[in-house]
């Protein structure tokens, strides 16, 4: 029998980043940034072991937590911000080399940038390489969004120059799109390299290179924030298959018949005051008011949940005019009770949460969100978050949502 080649996945996760802090530990849709990296190097067949490169002991705590290995920390002067991929991955191999007797065959790079992937993409680009022996890696790619060749230079003398030549076509900018050749741009989504060519050749990719093509739907390169939300929407949109770690998250129902609330810290911003007599006061947020008064109006029921037996509870449900319930120690047996009662699918349904005790509702409701500033079991395990913390517009921008959703498909 043929031994089975060794595949090494190496995650390169420094502890910095200028643009957003901490970057590769941030979490992102619920987990940290890396874990979407260290999700397809353990769920791929062909990856044999699976590492990260870093230079921050916080991050590679992150990583062994989540299944990969970190045998080492990276050496400082590999972790700048002008790094390249080169010395980061000699220093590896070298290493583990070094101190381990281990010397893949084939060495995978899965940026924790680029954190959607479709499920098999990482096997995909393997077999490509292990197939085609007088390839020396594969690159991730996929069409690009303007062809080059209708791209100009301009001179130092202020003329415009074209980008690029073609043979055959004297003006290729001026040319049909159709008539162009067909470019594609390199996403940060996986590179296969043969060991060989990063320890004997010094490169990255070496001459021969193939190309593993990507839906671009899962285009997205996490540099500024507005890629990051952009990248958290698209990855709970539920309209692409990506390799997720844990649970796949489900999008919203596309009709939204019941809302449920926790009360603390969904309501409320999770903050008591007590006077010297233990009477307690909360504070709340009258923009949630507008938003369930739309949204009851819609036709949309609206119920709390609250573990807490406490008359603020029931004052502020009432002025509201929502129902409520009170002292629920098993919330999961209460949801499954009210939906039965009030004759409601689960599947129409919306729960919203900030803390463990409402985990038992999330695989109940036909999608579980929560508030920005949730505990973070709870963002880890909701299907959806939102941008604002509870008692400070959570619930409003929810039903707003709600609303739009319901609205798209009554226009449907």
């Amino acid at each position: 029998m043929s031994k089975k080649p060794q595949v090494l996945a190496i995650i390169p996760a420094r502890g910095g980043s200028k643009s957003i802090p901490r970057k590769n530990a941030r979490l992102f849709a619920g987990h940290p940034l890396l874990a979407f990296s260290v999700a397809a190097a353990l769920q791929a067949e062909t990856v044999t072991r699976t590492i990260i490169s870093t230079d921050d002991e916080k991050m590679a705590q992150i990583a062994r937590q989540l299944g990969a290995e970190a045998p080492f920390i990276r050496p400082a002067e590999f972790a700048q911000d002008n790094t390249l991929d080169l010395p980061v991955f000699e220093h590896a191999l070298t290493w583990l080399a070094k101190n381990e007797g281990y010397k893949p065959d084939i060495v995978v790079q899965l940026r924790p940038t680029s954190p959607l992937r479709p499920r098999g993409l990482v096997d995909e680009a393997v077999q490509l390489l292990l197939t085609n022996r007088k390839a020396d890696s594969v690159r991730g790619v996929v069409p690009s969004g303007q062809n080059p060749h209708k791209m100009w230079r301009v001179d130092a003398d202020g003329v415009m120059q074209p980008l690029l030549k073609v043979k055959g076509i004297e003006e290729p900018y001026n040319a049909p799109r159709q008539k162009l050749p067909a470019t594609y741009w390199q996403t940060g989504h996986i590179d296969a390299i043969r060991s060989s060519v990063i320890l004997k050749k010094h490169s990255m990719s070496g001459d021969v290179i193939l190309p593993v093509m990507i839906d671009p739907r899962y285009t997205v390169d996490i540099d500024t924030m507005n890629d990051w939300q952009r990248g958290e929407w698209l990855a709970t949109s539920g309209e692409l298959d990506a390799v997720w770690p844990g649970q796949q998250p489900r999008p919203y129902p596309k009709q939204v018949k019941l809302l449920v609330l926790d009360f603390d810290g969904v309501l409320s911003d999770n903050r008591v005051w007590v006077d010297e007599n233990g009477k307690e006061s909360i504070a709340a947020n009258r923009s949630d008011s507008l938003g369930l008064g739309q949204l009851k109006e819609s036709g949309v029921q609206v119920f709390v949940l609250s573990r807490e037996q406490n008359p603020v509870v029931a004052r502020r449900c009432e002025k509201l005019g929502i129902s409520f319930r009170q002292g629920i120690t098993e919330k999961g047996q209460a949801l499954r009770q009210l939906l039965a009662e009030l004759n409601i699918p689960a599947e129409n349904t919306v729960f919203l949460g900030n803390d463990t005790n409402d985990l038992p509702c999330f695989p109940i409701a036909g999608c579980a969100v929560a508030v920005a500033d949730s505990h973070p079991a709870v963002l880890r395990q909701a299907d959806q978050r939102l941008s604002q913390p509870g008692g400070h517009g959570a619930v409003r921008e929810l039903c707003d949502l709600i609303l739009a959703i319901n609205a798209q498909r009554m226009n449907e």
